[in-house]
């Protein structure tokens, strides 16, 4: 299976390459942005017998290696 991390700064932390990024996006004309946030997307392939295992399995790889919980919020989709 494959179990997709995706990670982000929470709300109300300072997100610099999201600000630069959307600088660049009105600098050519994409104007209707009006908020950019930048993250990170880890793709696994995990061995697991069901999708709740690999999504157990997700979560701790998260919580213990892959996000700063602290800064970082986190979803996790898995597919089959």
């Amino acid at each position: 299976m494959k179990a997709i991390v995706n990670v982000f700064l929470k709300e109300g932390i300072l997100d610099p390459q999201g600000k630069a990024t959307l600088r660049a996006l009105t600098a050519h004309g994409f104007s209707d942005v009006s908020d950019v946030r930048v993250g990170k997307r880890f793709v696994m392939r995990v061995s697991a017998e069901t999708i709740d295992k690999a999504e157990e399995e997700a979560h701790k790889m998260a919580k213990e290696t892959l996000v700063n919980e602290v800064i970082e919020d986190y979803s996790i989709d898995i597919e089959p």
